[in-house]
């Protein structure tokens, strides 16, 4: 009986589906059921993205299998489930992508699961850190007093955004609210369009964004915005990541106004998160004006991620 189920077990058949709405619940128990730091490995933001990048998923033997599609590039992300399965999960995927004549490659590994696949005796693979997309964690406390010499210059922002604008203030994201936002999403990405015609990512992030409004109180978000004189100046939203961590997933603000970015940072953090003892405000993509915003707010701690190519 041993030797027939352990070859029942070596041939489970992925039988991956569309990522839908409805499929919350599965993706939570898995994410829950340990300290993941990764800003992605949250239901949200695989949602959110899942239609630019084909997201599809399933469940096999008790392991959350996943995979996306971006253009003509196809690629796993890391299987979730218990330690002592990763092994059998690796094999899995690796004849999963034979199967339809594609290389097994990983993009957005923690560690742990990068250390997984160094131990995979059945091939070997090309790791690599993908810096670009390393995740900024921030004390909260930090955020919310902007204390010290480091935090000079954003304290003078912030005042200045107060004494220009005293008639903004901060306030929940509810459903009048949700209009309002996406009212301001549309135009902003309008103007951005017709600076930037020719990328294809400007109308994939607003078509996401406008998915996770359309789908708040589904996804148990908590959002937060500025409003100035009845128009939306700036809006946020995010989730509780593990334990100790809340991940921002958007922060959008007019980039006319000076100081609304600043405002809208620390307005959220101290009414929806100052229980959370870090903030994930996931990864700067490369660019370089997003990686000095981000690098300015003085992490505490990054993120690594890895990126994997069987050899």
């Amino acid at each position: 009986m041993r030797y027939l189920y352990s070859i029942i077990w070596e041939v489970v058949i992925i039988n991956f589906q569309k990522l839908k709405q409805e499929d919350k619940s599965v993706f939570d128990s898995f994410f829950k059921a340990d300290y993941y730091e990764n800003s992605h490995f949250t239901f949200t933001n695989l949602f959110m993205w899942r239609k630019p990048y084909n997201m599809e998923w399933c469940v096999e033997n008790g392991v959350l299998f996943l995979k996306a599609k971006w253009e003509t590039d196809e690629f796993a992300l890391q299987p979730f489930g218990p330690q002592e399965k990763m092994q059998w999960a690796i094999k899995n995927l690796s004849e999963y992508f034979t199967s339809i004549g594609k290389p097994l490659i990983f993009y957005g590994l923690e560690k742990r699961m990068a250390d997984e696949l160094e131990k995979f005796s059945a091939a070997k693979f090309n790791i690599i850190a993908d810096e670009d997309n390393f995740d900024y964690v921030y004390s909260s406390e930090d955020l919310i007093e902007l204390k010290g010499r480091k935090f000079h210059s954003k304290k003078n922002h912030l005042n200045n955004f107060r004494k220009n604008y005293p008639n903004a203030e901060y306030i929940p994201i509810t459903d009048e609210v949700i209009t309002l936002c996406k009212l301001t999403v549309n135009g902003w990405y309008k103007n951005r369009s017709q600076d930037m015609p020719d990328d294809p990512f400007i109308a994939a992030e607003r078509d996401a964004i406008i998915e996770v409004l359309n789908n708040f109180a589904d996804l148990s978000l908590k959002g937060g915005a500025v409003i100035n004189n009845g128009r939306i100046i700036a809006f946020t939203f995010g989730e509780q990541l593990n334990t100790d961590t809340a991940v921002i997933h958007v922060e959008k603000a007019d980039p006319d106004i000076n100081g609304a970015y600043t405002f809208i940072n620390q307005a959220f953090v101290l009414n929806e998160w100052k229980n959370m003892k870090f903030i994930n405000r996931e990864e700067d993509m490369g660019i370089e004006g997003l990686r000095k915003a981000k690098e300015s707010y003085r992490p505490v701690k990054m993120i690594n991620k890895y990126n994997a190519e069987i050899k």
